[in-house]
C-alpha cells in the first residue's frame, strides 16, 4: 500500500500517476473527497493535525509519502507543519512504513553558488524557518533509527495541474491566452524550476528503493537558464511575442493586498533576487536518470495543460 498525504494537489497527482502506471494499491489522502477510479486506488479522509485520523490513514502502508500544503500564512507554517511532521513520524513508528517527504528549498535561505544535499540550512524567513525545524526534525528521527525514510527535495516547480507554480501561471498561462507575460525579479538572473512529472517520477523511485533511506535527494532538474531566456523560449514554442512585464518587490506586496497567495510570497521574493542552481546530480548519478529540458516540458505542457488558445 502506497499512502500519499496531501491527495488531488498537482505533486500527489503526478505520483498517483506513476504509481497506477506500475500497477501499485495506493490509498489518497486528504480532508476533501477525491475522485478514484479502479481497483487499486481509494479514498480515506484524514485531518492530518488529529494525531489518531493521521494514524489512521497510515495503518497498512508500506510506503507513506508527505505531499501535502498547509496555509498560506507564517502563522498557518509555524502552528500546523510541526504538528503534522510529528504526526507522520509517530505513524510511522507505530506502523513501521517507509516515509518520503517531499520538501523545498526555503531551508537553505540565500545560499550562494550551486545548491546540493550538503547545502547548510540558513533560513532567511519565516517558512524557511519552519522547514528548517520540521527537516531537522524528521531526519534526526531516521537517523535515530526510530523511523525509515529519506527526503525528496525539489526547487519552484512547473507544469502544475492547477496553476500552482509561479512559472506556470506568470509565463505559460499568460502565452497561452496571447497575453503579456510577467517575471518576478531581473530576468538575468539565472534559476531552474523542477517538471511536475520528474518530481513525481522521482518519489516513485525512491518509495521503490529502501537503500535511499536516511539521505536529502534532489529531485531531478534541468541546468538554470537565464529568466529572459525562459521567456523568449516560452514565447517561440507558443509562436507569440517575447512580451513580458517586471514584476517588483512592492507590486507584489501591492497585489498581496488583494491575493493571499500574492501575500504569501512577499517574503519568499528574495529567491528572485540571485542566481539560483538547484544541483541533482546525486539522483541523476544513482538513478541514471535524466531531467527533462526545459524545452521538451514547455512544448509538452503547451500541447497539454496550457494549450495555446487559438484567437
Amino acid at each position: 500500500m502506497h499512502t500519499i498525504l496531501g491527495a488531488g494537489g498537482s505533486t500527489a497527482n503526478e505520483l498517483t500517476k506513476e504509481l497506477l502506471k506500475n500497477k501499485e494499491t495506493i490509498r489518497l489522502v486528504s480532508r476533501r473527497p477525491v475522485e478514484t477510479q479502479g481497483q487499486n486506488i481509494s479514498w480515506k479522509k484524514a485531518d492530518l493535525l488529529s494525531y489518531p485520523e493521521t494514524l489512521e490513514a497510515a495503518k497498512g502502508s508500506a510506503v507513506i509519502y508527505i505531499c501535502n500544503g498547509v496555509g498560506y500564512t507564517n502563522e498557518d507554517w509555524k502552528k500546523q507543519w510541526p504538528v503534522i511532521m510529528q504526526n507522520v513520524i509517530n505513524a510511522g513508528k507505530e506502523t513501521g512504513a517507509r516515509i518520503i517527504f517531499l520538501d523545498n528549498v526555503y531551508m537553505y535561505g540565500r545560499a550562494t553558488g550551486p545548491m546540493t544535499e550538503s547545502t547548510p540550512y540558513n533560513p532567511c524567513s519565516v517558512k524557511g524557518g519552519v522547514r528548517a525545524q520540521i527537516a531537522t526534525q524528521f531526519m534526526e528521527e531516521v537517523k535515530a533509527g526510530n523511523i525509515r525514510g529519506s527526503i525528496a527535495r525539489a526547487p519552484g516547480f512547473y507544469g502544475t495541474d492547477s496553476l500552482q507554480s509561479s512559472f506556470d501561471v506568470t509565463v505559460l498561462n499568460k502565452y497561452s491566452k496571447h497575453q503579456r507575460a510577467m517575471w518576478l525579479g531581473d530576468p538575468e538572473y539565472t534559476r531552474n524550476f523542477g517538471y511536475m512529472p520528474d518530481i513525481g517520477k522521482a518519489l516513485y523511485l525512491l518509495g521503490q528503493h529502501p537503500e535511499t533511506d536516511n539521505e536529502v535527494w534532489h529531485t531531478p532538474t534541468a541546468p538554470p537558464l537565464k529568466g529572459i531566456e525562459f521567456i523568449e523560449m516560452a514565447a517561440s514554442i507558443y509562436g507569440v511575442p517575447a512580451k513580458y512585464t517586471r514584476i517588483y518587490r512592492w507590486m507584489l506586496r501591492t497585489m498581496g493586498l488583494f491575493d493571499k497567495a500574492a501575500a504569501s510570497q512577499v517574503e519568499m521574493y528574495y529567491i528572485w533576487e540571485q542566481h539560483f542552481d538547484f544541483v541533482s546530480a546525486k539522483f541523476e548519478k544513482a538513478f541514471d536518470i535524466r531531467p527533462t529540458s526545459f524545452e521538451a516540458g514547455i512544448r509538452q505542457l503547451s500541447q497539454s495543460l496550457y494549450k495555446a488558445q487559438i484567437r
